[in-house]
């Protein structure tokens, strides 16, 4: 009999690597499969069933999923090395007046503004974890002292809740094999 398989997808800068190491240390009845999708999809990748549950940046509350905020990830500026900023530890709004932002255009361009920023254009807002993801050489971040922090959740569809995602919820909530509800 072949075992279950349990499809958990991640947007860029999540790291579910915890999550599956704790996941395989315990002897569950399913395999956990990590999928990949990108921000501009993370609703619909689970709306089409391509994966069972989906760690989300601020994924909207709808009565129609399970959505657990499980962390903030902190706001974050990104310049070019041979900016003045990249001396700075942290960067305030008040910093940024007479520097030019470049705008995200789209969910999934912070690869393409960070390579903007690194040309010496401006600078670029985006959570800690994307800035951290699409770092090189030539562009350094830093702290956003006046910036929103985003959310990821862990969302699937109420329809879909059985003992199995329950299982991976206990599992993102720590709970071990022998711990109890």
């Amino acid at each position: 009999m072949v075992s279950p398989v349990l499809r958990v997808g991640f947007v860029p800068g999540v790291e579910p690597d915890h999550f599956a190491r704790r996941w395989r240390a315990g002897e569950r009845g399913a395999r956990l499969e990590l999928v990949p999708v990108a921000l501009s999809r993370q609703e619909a990748a689970l709306a089409a069933g391509e994966v069972d549950m989906c760690f989300q940046r601020e994924a909207p509350a709808r009565e129609d999923l399970h959505r657990i905020p499980l962390w903030e990830e902190r706001p974050a500026i990104v310049v070019g090395t041979e900016n003045a900023l990249s001396l700075l530890e942290e960067i305030a709004d008040a910093d940024l007046v007479d520097e030019t932002e470049i705008l995200q255009e789209g969910p999934d361009d912070a690869v393409d503004r960070v390579a903007v920023v690194a040309s010496g254009i401006g600078y670029a807002r985006m959570p800690l974890s994307l800035a951290r993801l699409h770092h090189r050489r030539d562009a350094v971040h830093r702290p956003a002292t006046d910036g929103t922090p985003t959310t990821i959740s862990l969302v699937w569809p109420r329809e879909s809740d059985d003992d199995l995602r329950q299982e991976f919820v206990g599992v993102v909530r720590g709970r071990t094999v022998r711990s109890s509800r």
